[in-house]
């Protein structure tokens, strides 16, 4: 994993209270993280991807994903840096169980201590 694939593991996704996979297999591609109670998958992209073939591929890699009916979040690594708080509120929008609960608007992110 990249140190910011480690950042969002170990101080985020990791502590959910649904069940997130790191390096997720999809056909031909491997996944940064993936949510199935959401179908969701969660994808830090360096800067290659910023390059005219890297767009290309994610266009090609994306679109797969969506056929196959998962939604793709991507994410940069300044993004991961700079706004991680927004990063990680924009993963829980996407989670319904999540979103419902209005998490994580309260503890930590929130800029409060837990419960």
């Amino acid at each position: 994993m990249t140190k910011e694939e480690r950042h969002l593991w170990y101080d985020f996704l990791k502590g959910l209270p649904v069940t997130v996979r790191r390096q997720k297999v999809f056909g031909p591609y491997i996944v940064d993280f993936y949510c199935a109670e959401a179908k969701l998958v969660i994808e830090l992209d360096g800067s290659q991807h910023y390059q005219q073939d890297g767009q290309a591929k994610d266009r090609v890699r994306d679109c797969y994903l969506q056929n196959l009916g998962l939604t793709v979040l991507r994410y940069s690594n300044l993004d991961i840096w700079k706004e991680f708080q927004g990063v990680c509120l924009d993963i829980c929008r996407h989670i319904p169980s999540l979103a419902d609960k209005g998490f994580p608007l309260r503890g930590k992110l929130a800029g409060q201590s837990p419960d």
